[in-house]
């Protein structure tokens, strides 16, 4: 999957269209850094955005689906230098060196890492799409910092998601300490990496 930005409404977007709709990402991504899940309502979105409130739900079904796409572009920025990301020798060092990272800018945005995982667990089907694109970004970025072939590829990279997402969720939801969590997902990382190539 190639690094540019994948957006799941279903009809070509003009350049001001997709400039509007970049826009009210942007909004929404600053009113949930602010205040949170809470704070991010499609009239704040789109008095912030400089729109009607009409405006917002031709690009977005909903408030988690909105998120959900807030949660794209942070991946996206967050993971966008891979080779700045996955330092080390082995698959295991990159890896376990890229987790980590992750795990210390989503503690820095507290806030918005909260509300987007909120958004992003949501059961509100508007999200699905929005969650599939997201989570196949995600997985493309642990593959490209293992980088070495690897056996069972596929089942370690939805492993390895499953282990962000609960990262995240320690750190937004349940306030675990940004140390201990980094923690967890190294040892994570190792141990699924282990175990991939020990039963090759």
């Amino acid at each position: 999957m190639s690094g540019d930005i994948r957006i799941t409404v279903t009809r070509t977007l003009s350049k001001d269209q997709q400039a509007r709709r970049e826009r009210l990402i942007e909004a929404a991504r600053v009113l949930a850094l602010d205040g949170g899940y809470a704070a991010v309502t499609m009239h704040d979105v789109a008095d912030r955005a400089g729109v009607a409130r009409a405006t917002v739900y031709r690009y977005f079904a909903t408030k988690d689906h909105l998120l959900t796409e807030v949660a794209a572009t942070w991946a996206h920025r967050v993971t966008a230098d891979i080779d700045a990301l996955a330092v080390g020798d082995t698959a295991t060092e990159r890896l376990t060196a890229m987790l980590e990272r992750i795990v210390f800018v989503a503690a820095e945005e507290l806030t918005l890492t909260s509300a987007i995982i909120q958004a992003v667990t949501s059961d509100d089907s508007s999200v699905d799409d929005a969650r599939t694109v997201l989570f196949l970004f995600v997985r493309d970025r642990l593959a490209a910092a293992i980088g070495d072939p690897l056996p069972d590829r596929d089942e370690v990279e939805v492993v390895l998601g499953h282990v962000l997402l609960a990262a995240l969720v320690s750190l937004a939801s349940l306030r675990r300490p940004v140390e201990e969590v980094a923690s967890m997902v190294r040892t994570a990382g190792r141990l699924v990496l282990a175990g991939a190539l020990t039963t090759a």
